[in-house]
């Protein structure tokens, strides 16, 4: 599906709600590239919703030196204070033409009130990412691949499924590699076999699976395998990624839930459910979301060449392994 024009998102509010943050950050990057398609100078500028006054968001929808084009990104929208609830809604109803401004809700009741009257305005256009059922997860795979101009069968994109696990992030990096290697060419079980097949130890997530148990040199040396068999990096990073949630998820989720929907809530597979559970004897609250923040910085480093990757995922070992079992 084709993304958003400037016409679509300059003088209007995009809302970006709903509890997938792959499909939250697409919609925001979505944005940002139709503006910046529109105008190569256009000034980008993001803030916090608990950092938001009138004064601050006045700021960066004013035009600078170089641009009057201005795309600004509002994150954790439920964090408005009370304060500036009344002045961001004055400005989503009449936005400044040159203004394309995204407002992210990070999901939950908090701020619901705000949502209800942005999306009575008709300036406001919701982009809602609802979780993917598990019958869904095939399409979502045909489409990435499609965006790369190959194609996949069903019973491939099931196989990649199978291969990869249900993290988004991680199936889009896995349908972005294939088509790389395989361009214009249709995927088939056959050739997901070929890339995902051969020693497990190269395999991204057994990296991750080895990091999360605290088995410090074993995902090292997993690690090593994995490099050296060609797995890129960011295939590494998106399963550390899906990992650390997939915790996350399992020790926020309701007790006393039946297996199968307990997997449906943490977004695995019901075979991945014990592993994680196992795992998570040895995590803390506070230690996942080290280990998250730890995540997201190696993945931007390796996204934004700013340091060698293999570097980089040493580093990312280090550190994941070194909180588990800190209470």
């Amino acid at each position: 599906m084709a993304g958003p024009q400037a016409a679509d998102v300059l003088g209007r509010v995009t809302l970006v709600t709903g509890k997938e943050e792959y499909l939250n950050e697409r919609t925001v990057r979505a944005v940002r590239q139709a503006v910046r398609a529109h105008d190569p100078d256009a000034e980008l500028a993001e803030s916090q919703a608990a950092e938001l006054s009138l004064a601050t968001l006045g700021e960066m929808a004013a035009p600078s030196l170089f641009s009057s084009i201005r795309c600004v990104v509002v994150r954790n929208l439920e964090n408005l204070p009370d304060e500036s609830v009344d002045g961001l809604l004055a400005y989503a109803g009449a936005p400044v033409e040159d203004v394309a401004l995204v407002l992210v809700h990070g999901g939950g009741q908090k701020g619901s009130g705000v949502l209800t009257k942005l999306r009575k305005m008709a300036t406001v256009t919701e982009a809602k990412s609802g979780e993917l059922k598990a019958s869904e997860f095939p399409s979502f795979v045909v489409s990435e691949v499609r965006t790369h101009g190959s194609t996949i069968d069903n019973e491939a994109a099931n196989h990649l499924i199978q291969a990869v696990g249900q993290d988004l992030r991680s199936l889009a990096a896995a349908a972005s590699q294939l088509a790389s290697d395989f361009p214009g060419e249709a995927l088939t079980v056959e050739k997901v076999k070929q890339y995902f097949g051969g020693r497990a130890e190269a395999k991204s997530f057994a990296v991750a699976d080895a990091a999360f148990w605290g088995r410090r040199h074993v995902a090292l040396e997993e690690l090593r395998w994995a490099l050296d068999a060609g797995t890129p990096a960011v295939l590494v990073t998106s399963a550390f990624a899906g990992g650390a949630r997939g915790l996350a998820r399992y020790m926020s989720a309701p007790r006393g839930m039946k297996d199968f929907d307990l997997a449906r809530e943490v977004g695995v597979p019901p075979w991945k459910l014990r592993t994680i559970r196992d795992q998570s004897r040895g995590w803390s609250d506070a230690g996942i979301a080290r280990a998250i923040r730890a995540v997201a910085r190696a993945d931007a480093d390796i996204k934004g060449a700013a340091s060698d990757a293999s570097y980089t995922l040493e580093r990312l070992v280090l550190t994941v392994t070194g909180l588990r079992d800190q209470r």
